[in-house]
């Protein structure tokens, strides 16, 4: 007869439910994994698979009372490390809906939006096109399974009950990464920002010369027919340009919780 003592079975439980803790952070927030479409249910049963799956290969747990303030602070650190994990991939992508914002608002685009169910609120058309082609170019580079991947590292650099490890310039780090939002997003868009905005100057100055001419009626129809000959112009190097975004967003992971 197998006897199981309580000591033993609050060890099993502990080395699958710390880790179950990472990658249900992760779940909540990265892309593609935490899209509202997919049930809560699902991604619980995703987590729950992927820690039972690794469990055996991650180093030493701490001895901890499962029911204790102490686990209770290793449950809030695991949340925290899956959350950052996700949130560092999400602000790739919301450099990518910057762009299409800025591209939008120069083409006149500014009154097409739509409800979308990620954000709860209202995105622009072109805004919503970028993140979707983003979306589908992630998966199609197996930009998922890397970040799983990156998260099941992340074990052996930051492992459980590391405290000390998880210094406060991780936040730092990660906040200035939001700048990135802005400067790529720029980037993104100033191929097509910048030829619309010569476009703008050139039938401002027209309209100041002549007045008789009504180059507003002409504007607003020539800036949208320009902006989609840029955008078709545009799309030939997206799919590089975002390629690198992610790489970019993949080293900053490596760097700050897989280490060197």
């Amino acid at each position: 007869m197998v006897s199981i003592t309580f000591a033993q079975l609050e060890a099993w439980i502990s080395l699958f439910f710390w880790p179950f803790c990472r990658f249900s952070g992760l779940l909540l927030i990265a892309p593609v994994l935490s899209h509202s479409s997919v049930p809560n249910r699902v991604k619980l049963g995703v987590a729950a698979i992927i820690s039972i799956i690794i469990a055996p290969l991650l180093p030493a747990i701490p001895d901890i009372p499962l029911l204790s303030w102490a686990s209770f602070g290793i449950v809030v650190e695991q949340l925290i490390i899956g959350v950052a994990i996700g949130f560092v991939v999400q602000i790739t992508f919301a450099a990518v809906q910057a762009a299409g914002e800025y591209i939008g608002l120069q083409m006149g685009l500014a009154f097409a939006t739509f409800f979308s169910p990620d954000s709860g609120a209202n995105t622009m058309i072109l805004s919503r096109f970028f993140y979707v082609f983003a979306t589908l170019l992630f998966v199609t580079i197996d930009g998922h399974l890397i970040l799983l991947e990156i998260v099941v590292r992340s074990f052996t650099w930051m492992p459980i009950a590391s405290f000390g490890s998880f210094e406060s310039g991780v936040f730092e780090s990660i906040a200035r990464l939001g700048g990135m939002v802005f400067s790529s997003g720029i980037l993104l868009a100033l191929p097509v920002f910048g030829a619309l905005l010569i476009v703008n100057l050139t039938l401002g100055i027209l309209n100041r010369s002549a007045p008789q001419l009504t180059v507003f009626s002409v504007g607003f129809p020539m800036s949208l027919t320009l902006g989609m000959v840029l955008l078709v112009v545009l799309m030939t190097e997206l799919g590089y340009y975002l390629q690198n975004l992610f790489q970019l967003g993949f080293n900053f992971l490596d760097t700050l919780f897989v280490g060197p």
